[in-house]
């Protein structure tokens, strides 16, 4: 699930509001431990442009797979 994930969040890229959206729901889908995995990617990937909205979902997503 973490490489498909990556698949969509590449191909809503152009869209602010969307990859926010399919971001929560890749953390919905992906086992916890590879949370960290999906963040840095994403910040190594998408940081220039969505850093912000990047660490927003991650921080507010701690312990809501718990």
């Amino acid at each position: 699930m973490l490489e498909m994930s990556k698949q969509i969040l590449q191909k809503v890229s152009f869209d602010r509001k969307l990859f926010k959206k399919e971001l929560k729901k890749s953390l919905r889908w992906i086992k916890p431990h590879e949370h960290v995995q999906l963040k840095l990617w994403c910040l190594a990937t998408f940081g220039t442009v969505y850093r912000d909205l990047i660490i927003e979902v991650f921080e507010s997503n701690i312990g809501a797979s718990f």
